[in-house]
């Protein structure tokens, strides 16, 4: 029966009874050792398990764009979680391009730093494991755009604008400082391959910049109106990162922005998917060379229930989670049918706690996607993937509850990580944000 808008299920069966309800066609597995088993890519290289971590910022760089302790903390957790895939959170392109001063940035200057960390993930990972074990580990390349503190926008955006940026407050990025962008995409590329990086990511989702371009029907000149000119930059980055660095190609991409066109990507004048764009982009992505996708959609500044289904956060969904859920995993199994050997990461099944790993089971077994990621879940429990593995299954008391109590600090621009599951850390923080808000009701 149904559960209204909250997580209340005690068995696989009762999550089923509502999966039949809304008339969702979501493959269930009651056996997941499918889950143990590796990817191995078109080179060689070898991820160890199917499962992965998902980039998930903490807010806790130093202000030169160095992990500071907070972030080493992390990685360590989530090494020796067992995950066989790390995709490691946003690190900016340049300076420009941060989101704010707690976003990672590497650069000459720092590169050391990111070795460090990268050899503190792999060394413990093979204390926890075996030298064996090598969690295939992603630098996600990004620039913030419209969402950084300098608000960089492509186009003027009705819908957008409100959300990110005061009246006259930004700059549309003319088509030379893009050209010069691209040096630093290729830049930072170089750094990942000096780091120990397996592969970088050309991060185009959220509406993000690279994103944004995706969208960019009312822009005029080279890299704005028709498909190919919106596609072109994207385009233009990948193939010069191919040709001047030895490091696999990946992309967070958002299948569909639920933006209504013009201003939105995969949507038509309704808000509606309109899939043949991202469908023809990801075909001819892995023509060229790009062989990890993983999917996501919408943005968390806007629609946060669509690229995050929630029980509690603002604002209210106008729908189950559960459908959220599915939306995500439809879009994953859209984009895995559309490839013939790229590999696909699985995005939506943090809300679905201990039966997470049934329906990953099941995407699996039925072609929907080649790997399974976990966001939310891996701040509240970075050993999910042990337990996973190991122990087959999910502890319920371990599991993320999907309250929001993270992207509500990442928001403020305060650490951020699992407020329930970690409150030696972030209970505090989030009791000082509590009170700050407090304070400017007040006022």
């Amino acid at each position: 029966m149904s559960k209204g808008y909250r997580f209340n299920y005690s068995s696989l069966e009762e999550l089923r009874e509502d999966i039949e309800k809304f008339n969702l066609d979501l493959p269930i597995s009651k056996e997941i050792d499918i889950l143990k088993n590796r990817v191995v890519l078109d080179k060689g290289s070898i991820i160890p398990n199917s499962l992965v971590v998902h980039p998930m910022e903490g807010a806790d760089a130093n202000s030169d764009g160095t992990p500071s302790e907070l972030t080493k903390r992390r990685y360590k957790r989530f090494a020796t979680g067992g995950a066989g895939l790390i995709w490691l959170e946003a690190i900016a392109v340049n300076e420009s391009g941060r989101a704010n001063s707690k976003q990672l940035f590497m650069n000459e200057e720092n590169i050391d730093s990111f070795i460090q960390l990268i050899d503190l993930i792999r060394r413990e990972a093979h204390q926890k494991y075996s030298a064996d074990f090598n969690p295939y580990l992603v630098a996600q390349l990004t620039h913030s755009g419209r969402f950084g503190d300098n608000k960089n926008i492509i186009f003027e955006d009705e819908i957008l604008d409100p959300v990110s940026s005061g009246e006259n407050d930004f700059q549309i990025m003319s088509d030379q400082q893009l050209e010069e962008l691209k040096k630093d995409y290729v830049n930072s590329a170089k750094l990942a391959k000096k780091a120990g990086f397996d592969a970088v990511d050309i991060k185009a989702c959220h509406r993000y910049l690279l994103s944004e371009m995706l969208a960019a029907h009312t822009r005029d000149g080279k890299y704005g109106g028709d498909y190919e000119s919106r596609t072109r930059f994207l385009k233009e980055v990948i193939r010069e990162v191919k040709a001047e660095v030895d490091i696999d190609l990946a992309i967070r991409l958002n299948i569909y922005d639920a933006i209504p066109y013009p201003y939105g990507w995969a949507t038509d004048k309704n808000g509606e998917m309109d899939l043949s764009e991202p469908k023809r982009l990801v075909k001819e992505l892995e023509e060229m060379g790009v062989k990890l996708f993983n999917i996501t959609a919408s943005t968390p500044y806007l629609k946060p229930y669509v690229n995050r289904p929630y029980d509690q956060g603002k604002p209210k969904p106008p729908e189950h989670p559960l459908q959220g859920v599915y939306r995500l995993l439809y879009l994953t199994k859209v984009i895995q049918q559309e490839l013939k050997d790229g590999v696909v990461v699985g995005t939506g099944f943090t809300w679905l706690r201990q039966f997470a790993p049934n329906i990953a089971a099941g995407m699996i077994k039925e072609g929907w996607t080649t790997l399974v990621g976990f966001g939310r879940q891996a701040f509240a429990y970075p050993d999910f993937a042990y337990d996973i593995l190991y122990n087959n299954g999910l502890d319920p008391q371990k599991v993320c509850i999907s309250c929001s109590k993270c992207a509500e600090l990442k928001a403020a621009k305060m650490n951020s990580g699992c407020v329930i599951r970690d409150q030696e850390i972030y209970l505090a923080i989030y009791r000082k944000l509590m009170i700050e808000n407090l304070d400017g009701l007040a006022k």
